[in-house]
């Protein structure tokens, strides 16, 4: 047996890992990747002392609430919480979205390295946009629902208000931080996910599973899909799910013409 060969006894040949190794490796990133996502966690957790003062998670939530503050303080309105341990999990809940956002790089630069040494140069090349991509977009579908949907959806919800006359009752919003804090995170993370949709295809189509024409003929499926999605992931409003699926209709289109791009002509037979 050659020395580039593996041993019978399953052992790696000289500059390759073994199994084991693989899985000790594996063991690392996965190691970075929970000390660096516990570590945010409890910077943004723990309150700094002294009363009064805020956290990161404070700060978040503020942030996150911004859009329906800006509406409802001009009402007088409020936001609650029902049950004693609300309060304490609505920190929980920050602080855990704040950690997996910035983990998010992270999560990728330690899949990067354990995949890399086994790709060759010019699929690391073909690979690296890709990786690059997906933070990107993620980030904008996390936007598009702060600063466009959600001032749209609540200002639609909110028209549901009615004011009190003689003899009935007024009907006013009181939303629970809980609830809000769940439904602005399922958005950005719906949203979020949706925009990596380009990312997926053209993994696919560069693998040579699917093709920029098998994408094309597909088309009036994935505008279907894309509606289903949207009526699944976004509150029971038109303009929301309207604002979901148009933009990944868009992406979609996208990704067939960066497919197109992407095909390569057949190289001449050699003689």
């Amino acid at each position: 047996m050659s020395e580039t060969e593996q041993s019978a006894d399953g052992a790696a040949a000289p500059g390759e890992m073994s199994l084991i190794e693989h899985l000790t490796e594996l063991r690392n990133r996965i190691g970075v990747i929970m000390i660096g996502f516990i570590a945010i966690f409890l910077i943004c957790f723990i309150r700094p002392y002294g009363s009064g003062t805020q956290n990161i998670a404070d700060a978040v939530y503020i942030f996150l609430q911004a859009p329906l503050a800006d509406i409802l303080l001009e009402r007088g309105g409020r936001m609650i919480f029902t049950g004693l341990h609300e309060g304490f999990f609505t920190q929980v809940k920050v602080s855990f979205f704040v950690a997996i956002s910035i983990t998010f790089p992270l999560i990728l630069l330690q899949v990067w390295k354990f995949v890399a040494p086994g790709l060759y140069k010019t699929e690391k090349r073909a690979v690296m946009p890709f990786l690059m991509a997906t933070p990107l977009l993620f980030i904008l579908g996390a936007a598009m629902v702060y600063y466009i949907v959600i001032p749209l959806a609540w200002d639609f919800f909110l028209s549901f208000e009615v004011a009190g006359s003689e003899g009935a009752l007024p009907i006013e919003v009181e939303p629970r931080i809980s609830e809000y804090l769940s439904l602005v995170m399922r958005l950005m993370f719906a949203f979020g996910v949706s925009f990596e949709l380009p990312v997926i295809l053209l993994l696919l189509v560069r693998a040579g599973i699917l093709t920029a024409d098998d994408l094309a003929g597909k088309r009036k499926y994935a505008i279907l899909l894309a509606f289903i999605a949207a009526a699944i992931l976004t509150p029971p409003d038109v303009i929301s799910q309207v604002l979901l699926a148009v933009p990944v209709i868009i992406l979609y289109e996208l990704s067939i013409v960066c497919a197109r791009f992407m095909a390569k002509p057949s190289e001449p037979d050699a003689d």
